[in-house]
């Protein structure tokens, strides 16, 4: 519903350039940022957050406010400007600091740095992705949850973005699905400028916008006056109505108000100079010093009252709708708070215990989908999906038919696996905004040379710190025939290059059900999971404790007969620990005594006390890596050989290429030998 503010035409103009004049005080106060899309969204955000958006600046983050995403982040001034007008916890003094170091108002918003800023943006067409992710949560919990006079899940996605998130490929992935979804929450609002970096975009953006849109299935409302509040709020009033998701086009000029840099390139990327700041102020009529707004502006935008006022009713409504549905309102509570179930620690561990015990010898792309089998009915809040490819990566259960969305009324059925389609990047992002959203915990599966499409969602899950479950499946030259262009060499060490992502390679369904469980339960770090094609021997443990560390002895020179002090240590992930095991034993045979270490993730081992990360790798043991990729990464473990592959892989059968590249027990044995001299 909206919530007019009843200016009239002066206090908008008055409205607007308050914004205005903050995104050109700060960016000359940095000497850094983009002042020319501020000012030319300046009256669309006073027609979006004066007039229509439910918020709350005294509680950011209320469940049941609208999101707002600035796809365009580079016209981050606008945000902050908006979050400092309507009161936020975000002062002048942080506008002054913009693109300082420390300051809330770094150079593209950051979500956890800034209070009521909903996501990371920046790289473009990423931040509608993520709002449509904020827009499908929105559709799921409210199917899930609301009741007939219960409308307790009832908010909108909102999106401003601009000609780069159209030119990025990623908003052809996620708008297309935000139709097939039929997401009539969702509402976008391109600042149609026509300007980029290089210059006017005619000669390189042809795109029939709206066209295109209306083709992904959105309601497409055109030609509005951009400089306009009351054309913009107009639109977005239609834009409630619909049954479909909603791109409202409206032409702005950029740098609105700029006597000689609005409607150029000169205007996006720069500060627009003292002197041109000062023509300006007077053709704007804007008086006020530097960061100085008015008192009668700031009671104008002052957002505190009426989303307090929002939020109460909306705590009332949800304090009767748990008198009557008890049990629901318990359970949506908990998954908004991001809490597990009582029983998930339970189940984590019966999941590992019965896989321990059965000793499954199955590819842990099976493993995991026995771990999800398991997980996915205790925790309804897991969300799957796969880039079309489920047959593959095994990302579906029981428990997770598919999602559907009815044709005629749009409503969604209690599916819980999401078909993605051939759209990595965009389902990456997705789930990105899922996450974001709150009560789902997302994954999805593709093949794991295909993660250098997803590559820039996932790090910004790893910067943002979202619960994020990647499951990459063929991970490695077993997947054989396909060939190089399949054949994941380089893309784990890659992803263990990204701070802040948890990267598994587990051996067997005993690690796998760990791998899953840490990943439910890391609420700060996305995970990947990076699994096998080809069936995986089990590996027989002494315990499952340690495995949650990372790393592990998993046998001993005693376990193969050896009563002789430890003369090397193989360090293996994924399907080379059968390797380092049968290594092992051919070694003991020579009278070699060999410690075999399963390391299914570097990164949660790298975090260890240095007391544990001693016990598993001692120091003055001569230590040897063995994994199908890339050799780099393995040399920071001290390691005196590594058995990779440092080349691109080959079309054949998998045991033909593990020969062809020395993945046999055989070099592991020589190369031990030949470390130890023996």
């Amino acid at each position: 519903m909206a919530t007019h503010t009843l200016d009239t035409p002066g206090q908008a103009a008055l409205m607007a350039n308050a914004i205005r004049a903050l995104a050109m005080d700060a960016v000359q106060q940095a000497n850094s940022g983009h002042p020319g899309a501020p000012m030319g969204m300046a009256d669309m955000a006073v027609a979006l957050w004066g007039r229509h958006l439910k918020h709350n600046p005294g509680h950011p983050q209320w469940v049941d406010r609208d999101r707002f995403v600035l796809s365009n982040g580079h016209a981050s001034m606008i945000l902050y400007a908006l979050l400092h007008l309507t009161a936020y916890d975000l002062a002048v003094s942080e506008l002054r600091n913009f693109r300082q170091l420390h300051s809330k108002t770094p150079g593209h918003p950051e979500h956890g740095i800034t209070p009521g800023v909903e996501t990371t943006t920046g790289p473009l067409g990423q931040g509608i992705a993520n709002a449509v992710g904020m827009a499908l949560s929105e559709k799921l919990l409210g199917a899930h949850f609301n009741r007939p006079g219960h409308a307790v899940v009832d908010h909108r996605t909102y999106v401003f973005l601009g000609d780069g998130c159209l030119m990025e490929g990623i908003s052809h992935e996620a708008c297309a699905l935000a139709g097939a979804w039929k997401l009539n929450k969702l509402i976008a609002l391109y600042d149609d400028n026509g300007i980029s970096i290089d210059g006017k975009v005619a000669p390189w953006f042809i795109d029939n916008t709206p066209e295109r849109f209306r083709a992904y299935g959105w309601n497409v409302i055109a030609d509005v006056n951009g400089q306009s509040a009351d054309a913009v709020d107009a639109a977005i009033t239609s834009a409630h109505a619909s049954d479909k998701p909603t791109l409202i086009c409206c032409k702005t000029t950029i740098g609105m108000g700029s006597p000689n840099r609005a409607g150029t390139a000169k205007a996006h990327g720069e500060a627009l100079g003292a002197d041109e700041i000062k023509l300006t102020r007077e053709a704007l009529g804007w008086t006020s010093e530097p960061f100085v707004i008015p008192e009668d502006c700031y009671s104008l935008w002052d957002a505190r009252s009426r989303g307090l006022a929002q939020e109460t009713a909306w705590v009332k409504a949800f304090e009767a709708y748990g008198k009557a549905f008890p049990e629901l309102a318990a359970e949506y509570a908990r998954r908004t708070d991001s809490e597990l179930p009582a029983g998930w620690a339970q189940a984590a561990v019966d999941a590992a215990v019965a896989a321990h015990v059965k000793g499954e010898n199955v590819a842990s792309r099976k493993a995991s989908q026995l771990a999800l089998e398991a997980f996915t009915k205790v925790l309804p809040e897991l969300l799957g999906g796969s880039a079309d490819l489920t047959g593959s990566n095994l990302t579906n259960t029981s428990s997770t038919p598919p999602l559907r969305f009815d044709a005629a009324t749009g409503a969604a059925n209690d599916g819980r696996h999401i078909n993605y389609g051939v759209r990595e990047f965009g389902m990456a992002a997705v789930m990105n905004g899922i996450a974001l959203h709150g009560g789902f915990i997302p994954y999805g599966g593709t093949f794991l040379t295909f993660s250098d499409y997803s590559r820039n969602a996932i790090r910004m899950a790893a910067l943002m710190k979202l619960r994020v479950v990647h499951v990459f499946t063929h991970d490695s030259i077993g997947l054989g025939e396909d060939g190089p262009t399949h054949q994941s060499i380089e893309h784990a060490a890659s992803l263990r290059l990204i701070p802040g992502l948890d990267v598994w390679r587990p051996c067997d369904t005993a690690e796998t059900v760990v791998a899953w469980a840490c990943a439910i339960e890391s609420t700060t770090r996305p995970s990947a999971l990076l699994l096998s094609r080809q069936n995986l021997p089990y590996a027989p443990k002494r315990s499952l404790d340690e495995i949650a560390k990372g790393a592990y002895v998993l046998a001993e020179p005693s376990e193969v007969g050896l009563r002789k002090k430890t003369q090397a240590v193989i360090i293996a992930t994924g399907s080379e620990v059968q390797l380092a095991l049968h290594a092992q034993q051919a070694l003991a045979g020579r009278g070699i005594a060999v410690r075999v270490v399963s390391m299914p993730s570097t990164s949660v081992f790298d975090r260890q006390s240095a007391a544990y990360k001693t016990s598993v790798l001692p120091h003055g043991v001569p230590r040897i890596a063995v994994e199908m990729g890339v050799s780099d990464g393995w040399w920071k473990y001290g390691c005196a050989a590594v058995v990779g592959i440092d080349t691109y892989g080959e079309s054949a059968p998998a045991p033909v290429l593990f020969k062809h590249f020395g993945f046999t027990p055989e070099n592991v044995v020589a190369t031990v030998r030949k470390v130890l001299g023996k």
